[in-house]
């Protein structure tokens, strides 16, 4: 969010600032009112955005996520993992890793995220897969009548299988969200937890009530839910600039080229989006107590705050308000693992994936001694 100035070719500058604000936290009943909390000090009002402390962070991490694919049913299924091979779980060197997988949006691609999942990976120690679903990112489309949220979730596992990784703690961005809950409803297993971010898994994201819908709406009541929804993904776009805009470019960009060339061959996976209702699913795995963290823009008008207050009332997990819109994370790759490391919502959030991984991977070594 800061400014960027020349700087002297002589002093290079070894470190990136980076204004990073805790997430902004408010009761599921609504937006109002709104708090700050600020890296575990007390809640601040929102005049703080305008004085978010500076956050030193290396400008590029170490960790590189490694681009990849495999074939599914004769398709070709694009992915990364990051190059951290010697990552090992909480319980020290020789114990098996937490893995992530980090799932994108809709007209979006698993290259999009490669920024976030390099920090994720590199200051937490996770191993970390990007999946490319498909129909985007450069994966090859399903069959019209082979779409559903069962199959794209089936994509994700088969990747996981794949790279031979266990149990993930499941991340999926928009579209994303609502496949990370099908992942976590089908394989609760080989998930250690559900980060569900600007998701559009319950019917609320499509109550359009923004200018452009009201003044629609007595003319075109069918159309104007579309116009308003084409107006919020232009509003979101200054959001992705601020900060480093030429990476942030530089990443989203390949991505778009590729999704624009297979644009008309996922418009199923876009009227499924329009019809999806996964209420059932996050009840039940409440019920499970899967872990769930729930994030949310605070500027987001794609997918609205009251879509974030029924997700959360649903999952019995409070909304985790972050600064920025729809797709903060692309433009501030460190959010995700400040919100994780810093916050008290991340660290109980930890705490319980850490609880789950040992559950679950204690069974899995008592089955490898039966066997």
């Amino acid at each position: 969010m800061g400014l960027g100035f020349k700087r002297n070719k002589a002093t290079p500058d070894t470190v990136d600032k980076l204004q990073i604000s805790g997430a902004i936290m408010a009761p599921n009943d609504g937006l109002s009112p709104v708090e700050l909390a600020d890296a575990g000090r007390a809640p601040l009002g929102l005049g703080v955005l305008r004085d978010q402390y500076v956050r030193k962070i290396r400008k590029t991490p170490t960790i590189r996520m490694v681009p990849s694919s495999m074939r599914v049913g004769g398709r070709l299924l694009q992915f990364a993992v990051s190059d951290n091979v010697d990552a090992h779980g909480p319980d020290g060197p020789g114990s098996p890793p937490i893995w992530a997988v980090n799932i994108h949006g809709y007209f979006a691609g698993g290259g999009m995220y490669w920024r976030e999942s390099a920090r994720l990976a590199e200051q937490l120690g996770w191993r970390v897969v990007n999946p490319s679903l498909p129909g985007f990112g450069g994966s090859d489309p399903l069959e019209w009548h082979d779409v559903s949220m069962e199959v794209l979730a089936d994509q994700v596992i088969a990747i996981l299988h794949k790279v031979e990784a266990g149990p993930a703690v499941v991340m999926g961005h928009s579209m994303g969200g609502a496949v990370a809950v099908q992942f976590a409803h089908d394989h609760p297993r080989s998930t250690l937890g559900l980060i569900y971010r600007d998701g559009v898994g319950t019917p609320a994201w499509k109550l359009r009530h923004g200018v452009v819908s009201t003044l629609l709406s007595p003319f075109a009541p069918n159309l104007a839910p579309l116009v308003d929804l084409g107006a919020a993904v232009v509003g979101d776009l200054p959001d992705l600039f601020i900060g480093r805009m030429f990476s942030t470019v530089r990443s989203v960009l390949p991505d778009v080229r590729r999704n624009v060339r297979s644009a008309g061959q996922t418009l199923p996976v876009g009227s499924l989006l329009m019809a999806i209702d996964q209420r059932p699913l996050v009840r039940a795995l409440a019920a499970q107590q899967m872990p769930i963290l729930n994030e949310w823009g605070c500027f987001d008008r794609i997918t609205p705050g009251v879509a974030a207050a029924e997700f959360a009332s649903v999952a019995r997990a409070p909304v985790q308000w972050v600064p920025g819109g729809h797709s903060w994370m692309l433009a501030r790759p460190q959010g995700q693992s400040d919100i994780l490391v810093h916050l008290a919502a991340g660290k109980e959030f930890m705490s319980d994936v850490e609880r789950r991984w040992r559950q679950l991977t204690s069974r899995e070594q008592s089955l490898h001694a039966v066997n």
